[in-house]
């Protein structure tokens, strides 16, 4: 399995819209970036699938059900070895990002001033089935967008949600690797967004930078991209 370097290119870290974030060849860590800490909200199979890439790239990282830490603190223990399942508000006072993998239609059980100031991943795609029928999000062009309104004070970016939970693991790619995988990342603010980008990168993707909230939906479901594996050359062309 892939075991990604930490450190990023030294120098100026912020990017072009759709430009590819770079390693740094020699693999050194980074101090500034390797003890950053994630909070996932979410104990099911996207959840805890991120939770073991994010470990194995050398995050902290901290689960969170629906109900008391107590309550998954047996899953997390064997679905994701290494990591720790907390209360929400335990798990958001430590984390420097916070990953929302929940079903949409949970996203009103989050208290939004508990996340308020904190840049928030938002994983999840509107599912009818799955969500009934959500009217805000019904015929939607784009999801996040509501849901950075509704999470008024964070800052959301959106990522993550374009790739199946039994892929993130199985495609994970060492850089320059023939069909290492691209992923995405939209968001209206920019060092959210680099944090973001630098978080996929670790994971074993190429990360494409995909623009602001308002065109996160090329990402959602039903769009060009979504579960598509695309290189980034392939991918940027998609986001432009």
């Amino acid at each position: 399995m892939y075991s990604p370097p930490l450190s990023l290119r030294q120098g100026d870290s912020t990017l072009a819209h759709h430009e590819v974030l770079e390693l740094d060849a020699g693999g050194a860590q980074d101090e500034s970036h390797a003890d950053r800490t994630v909070a996932i909200f979410g104990a099911g199979r996207v959840g805890t699938a991120l939770a073991r890439v994010l470990l194995e790239a050398g995050y902290e990282v901290r689960v969170v059900g629906s109900g008391p830490a107590t309550g998954i603190e047996l899953i997390v223990s064997v679905l994701a070895p290494g990591a720790i399942a907390m209360d929400a508000a335990d798990a958001v006072a430590e984390a420097d990002v916070v990953i929302l993998a929940i079903p949409l239609h949970k996203l009103d059980s989050i208290d939004p001033q508990l996340l308020r100031g904190r840049v928030v991943v938002d994983v999840m795609n509107y599912w009818e089935p799955v969500d009934g029928s959500l009217a805000d999000f019904a015929g939607s062009d784009a999801t996040t967008p509501i849901v950075a309104a509704r999470l008024a004070g964070a800052t959301v970016v959106k990522a993550f949600n374009h790739i199946g939970y039994h892929d993130i693991e199985s495609d994970q790619r060492a850089p320059g690797e023939e069909h290492r995988r691209a992923l995405a990342v939209s968001g209206d603010d920019r060092r959210a967004v680099d944090l973001v980008l630098e978080m996929v990168h670790r994971t074993g993707f190429d990360a494409v930078d995909a623009g602001g909230l308002h065109s996160s939906g090329v990402l959602e479901a039903g769009g060009p991209v979504f579960g598509v594996r695309l290189n980034q050359t392939d991918l940027r062309r998609h986001v432009a």
